[in-house]
């Protein structure tokens, strides 16, 4: 059978870790040693291998000679092939079954959609623990193929495939724990609901990227079908349109963190709003959107509910809030308070025996002040010393001697004073 045309694994590994690009050093990984084979082998003698090889976008189409794969690659755990031109399940077969140790595997954006996996090749991935396949097209039943043949898969990749349903698997993967399937047509919950199927020991599903509409399922039906999620990404879910679909999270009974950044649901609310009602409607998260939520930050998350909903009508308030009355009782609205920074003040300008009250703007600067006061004083800009005094202050008037300084960063309230003087020659 004639070898696939292009570069091949044997050959791209033997360039970018030859001898002159990574010298031989001596360590556990550092350097192979390949004796000569009486036949005489093409490759230098040594190459600087580490256990982690990134092989990405170097134009790979084949595997090479099987046997130097095997000799180079004996202590090998994770290589990247993405962006390489492999489009033949065999080739990679042959790579893989000669890397003995190997646990993560990346193989994105690669044509392999163009050939068919079969379980004998799917059996050389079997001490894979971490497969990424984004950007390949991979179909389901490939994708069922590898749940097959990879008992201890515990982290798959499958974003940017174009998915717009889920074919379910005829048997269910135990061992994976983290499935990442971003960036695909998945809308109808009735497709998610077939991951939890398939992966009933799933820890964390990642589905941004997917308009995900609205979440179709009894509470019952949701605790069964994931028991063991603790961490979920709906970021850009944009058909979860109501916040019952956001209640409906509670029913993963082992549920920690959310993440819902770019729900259409949450764009009426400022940032604090939203997040306030999120932590208030998932009691049980550890983590909004990255961040921890403080025993503190929950406590006045809740209150906030509690406030927010007091003036609905009783049809439109949550049950949530309900229960979050029982816990506080009911709460008086709060205060409102205008903390915006004062933007002009009135004050005495007093000039030898004159004193003018005038209405001063905070946000402009001293030397703006003085061309103000140039028609009230009778005084050049450059021949105007000012001098601000605090009706409070214990010690006297203080010279606004900076130009640039902004009035506001004085202090200057209603009733105080400032003095004039000519600069002395």
């Amino acid at each position: 059978m004639d070898q696939p045309s292009g570069r091949s694994f044997m050959q791209v590994l033997c360039e970018k870790y030859s001898p002159e690009n990574f010298p031989y050093r001596r360590g556990p990984g550092m350097g192979v040693h390949v004796p000569a084979t009486p036949q005489g082998s093409p490759m230098k003698d040594r190459l600087n291998l580490p256990s982690v090889l990134v092989l990405n976008s170097c134009g790979i189409t084949c595997a090479g000679d099987e046997n130097e794969i095997a000799a180079f690659c004996a202590h090998v755990s994770e290589l990247d092939l993405s962006d390489n031109k492999l489009e033949d399940w065999h080739e990679v077969s042959k790579i893989v079954s000669n890397v003995p140790h190997l646990e993560f595997l990346n193989l994105s954006s690669n044509p392999l959609s163009l050939s068919v996996l079969e379980r004998s090749c799917a059996g050389s991935f079997a001490g894979v623990r971490k497969l990424v396949l984004n950007n390949s097209k991979a179909s389901w039943e490939t994708v069922h193929t590898i749940l097959q043949e990879l008992p201890d898969l515990e982290e798959l990749f499958l974003c940017l495939n174009d998915y717009e349903t889920v074919s379910c698997s005829p048997v269910c993967c135990q061992s994976l724990k983290l499935l990442h399937i971003t960036d695909n047509n998945l809308q109808d919950w009735t497709e998610i609901r077939k991951l939890g199927i398939m992966f009933p020991s799933l820890d964390t599903l990642i589905l941004a990227n997917n308009n995900i509409t609205t979440i179709e399922e009894s509470e019952d039906s949701l605790a069964r079908l994931f028991p063991n999620l603790r961490s979920i990404n709906l970021h850009k879910s944009a058909g979860l349109h109501c916040w019952e679909d956001i209640d409906k999270l509670n029913s993963f009974p082992k549920l920690e963190e959310v993440k819902l950044l770019g729900i259409p649901l949450l764009q009426s609310y400022t940032t604090e709003e939203r997040r306030k009602l999120l932590i208030a409607r998932l009691p049980s998260i550890v983590k909004l959107n990255g961040s921890i939520v403080a025993d503190g930050e929950r406590e006045d998350s809740e209150r906030f509910f509690i406030r927010y909903y007091m003036e609905f009508p009783e049809e439109e308030v949550p049950f949530r809030y309900h229960e979050l009355v029982t816990k506080y009782g009911k709460l008086e609205p709060l205060a409102v308070v205008d903390l915006r920074p004062q933007s002009s003040v009135k004050v005495e300008v007093h000039f030898q025996d004159k004193v003018e009250e005038m209405s001063i703007r905070l946000d402009q600067t001293v030397a703006e002040l003085k061309k103000h006061l140039k028609t009230v004083v009778q005084l050049s800009t450059s021949n105007m010393l000012l001098f601000y005094l605090d009706q409070e202050a214990p010690f006297g008037p203080e010279e606004m001697k900076y130009s640039s300084r902004a009035l506001h960063s004085y202090g200057i309230r209603d009733g105080d004073k400032i003095y004039v003087e000519p600069r002395m020659k």
